[in-house]
């Protein structure tokens, strides 16, 4: 006994047509990875739910930006405009930048060094040189810093300290101590 056939309408509740949507994605995802083993065909699915949340399904054979290309090409449907094209031109070009970038870094760190050649090796040794300079200046100014920081601070000690001398020259003393002659040396043994 089959199935009944079900009117293709707009489920009212809200948990089933949840679970309906939930079941038949996960069906049509399988679908087409069965068409991609079965018939080595390229497919491309990409699924959005009312939540907004994107489920997809791409050929290991293929990227989604081929089966785009692909796609633009065949219905002469235009996917890109020129400001998309634009954009994926600047990540591109910033995607190499930083390629190269990561490359001189590691070169500076002495990594993959025996790919370059002697110019190259003499550049690099030029900017390492002017590295540790710039680094060497940067010390001695932080040095300098301290050091006048500390003498600035010893000067203040010593002011008030020459403060403190003054006001005690300065004070009348109102105790005297005198020292009796006759108290034994305590440094003498006996």
């Amino acid at each position: 006994m089959g199935r009944g056939k079900i009117e293709i309408k707009r489920i009212e509740n809200s948990s089933n047509r949840q679970v309906t949507y939930s079941k038949r994605r996960n069906g049509i995802i399988k679908k087409a990875k069965e068409i991609t083993v079965l018939c080595d065909a390229k497919v491309s699915l990409i699924v959005y739910g009312s939540s907004g949340k994107m489920h997809d399904y791409c050929s290991p054979s293929t990227s989604l930006v081929e089966m785009l290309d692909g796609y633009q090409k065949a219905s002469g449907k235009k996917l890109w405009d020129a400001k998309h094209e634009d954009l994926n031109n600047e990540i591109d070009r910033m995607k190499k930048e930083n390629d190269g970038m990561q490359i001189e870094l590691r070169h500076l760190k002495g990594e993959d060094i025996n790919s370059l050649n002697y110019k190259e090796l003499m550049g690099l040794e030029d900017a390492l040189e002017n590295g540790l300079t710039s680094i060497r200046n940067k010390q001695d100014e932080d040095v300098m810093e301290e050091l006048k920081q500390f003498q600035f601070g010893w000067q203040q000690k010593e002011m008030g300290a020459e403060m403190v001398v003054r006001e005690y020259q300065s004070a009348e003393m109102p105790l005297t101590f005198r020292v009796h002659p006759m108290q034994p040396n305590l440094h003498q043994t006996m």
